[in-house]
């Protein structure tokens, strides 16, 4: 598998040193694990902030991409909105912002993100990427409201190649400010997900952007998770700009908006509850953007599809109570 000219981990680092710098500022803790990692603790016992979920996004990109948190949202309602661009938009959402290294034991469960996961490759997509990172640090981004077992450490230095005093675990738990904010911050990823599960070449995307408002925290994991979804799958807006014909640009907008989904229509918490509490019961083609912009590159023409629905966010986000 050959390596890209630069390395997600690498670029991350600065930020990461920024981060423990500014820990106080920030309201995060800096801790050292048991095992020997150092542990960055942005809400679970410290309270967090928006701004250092805004870093940890940066962070979760790779160092290769940019948060930007602005009252430019189109939503009456809810005028915070969460921007997200990325220098290659593939590389920084799948190859590290992507949720996709699942991580258990001792009671523990948690799925880590970030630039750490390109060190372990442990997950078939790299090799649709063609990448692996080569670094001597790792940083890893845990949605969780617990520290994670010596165990699971271990695991992680080891897949990854590096000493345990060499990784950087940043735990943000769903409800926090951070864990919002960093959340929501994976709109532009949700859509590249989604377009790799039409099947879409993913070497055949040239950039893109997205953006989507920034919701309240919930009052407890269940609804602050569905009001993070909720915020992407009916705020939530891509741009992908694309190699091709406009026959391929125009199918791959329609298919992409989370509307294109049967299980579209309800607050995610109301789907999950209904679904017995079970996400392999719910659509996975509903994980998308509410309104997608595609562009054929070559020919400059653009094909939009999906909507906002302010009234659905309305219901998620519980405006007037």
């Amino acid at each position: 598998m050959a390596s890209l000219p630069f390395s997600v981990n690498r670029l991350a680092a600065p930020l990461v040193h920024a981060l423990v710098a500014d820990a106080a500022m920030l309201r995060i803790g800096v801790e050292q694990h048991p095992a020997g990692c150092t542990v960055i603790d942005a809400g679970i016992d410290r309270p967090g902030s928006l701004e250092a979920g805004r870093r940890i996004a940066e962070i979760c990109l790779g160092g290769a991409g940019s948060v930007r948190i602005a009252m430019d949202s189109p939503f009456v309602h809810w005028p915070a909105q969460v921007t997200v661009t990325a220098a290659d938009s593939v590389l920084a959402c799948l190859g590290s912002q992507y949720a996709g290294w699942s991580l258990s034991g001792e009671k523990f469960s948690a799925l880590g993100s970030g630039p750490g996961r390109a060190l372990a490759v442990k997950e078939p997509l790299f090799a649709e990427l063609g990448y692996r990172d080569m670094a001597d640090r790792a940083v890893l981004v845990l949605e969780t409201d617990k520290r994670p077992p010596v165990s699971v450490v271990e695991k992680v230095a080891r897949d990854c190649g590096v000493p345990a005093e060499r990784v950087t675990l940043i735990l943000t738990p769903t409800r926090s400010p951070a864990g919002i904010v960093q959340i929501v911050a994976r709109v532009l990823e949700v859509g590249l997900h989604k377009l790799h599960a039409l099947n879409f070449p993913l070497e055949r995307v040239r950039d893109g952007i997205g953006c989507a408002p920034l919701p309240p925290p919930g009052r407890d994991f269940v609804q602050a998770m569905g009001r993070t979804n909720d915020a992407i799958l009916f705020g939530g807006t891509v741009h992908l700009l694309v190699d091709g014909p406009d026959d391929d640009a125009a199918d791959l907008a329609a298919r992409l908006p989370s509307s294109a989904s049967a299980d579209y229509g309800r607050p995610f918490a109301d789907l999950f509850a209904a679904s017995g509490f079970d996400f392999f019961k719910i659509d996975p083609m509903l994980f998308s953007p509410a309104r997608v912009i595609v562009t054929a590159f070559e020919s400059g023409r653009s094909f939009s599809a999906g909507a906002l629905a302010p009234a659905l966010l309305d219901r998620s986000f519980g405006i007037g109570g």
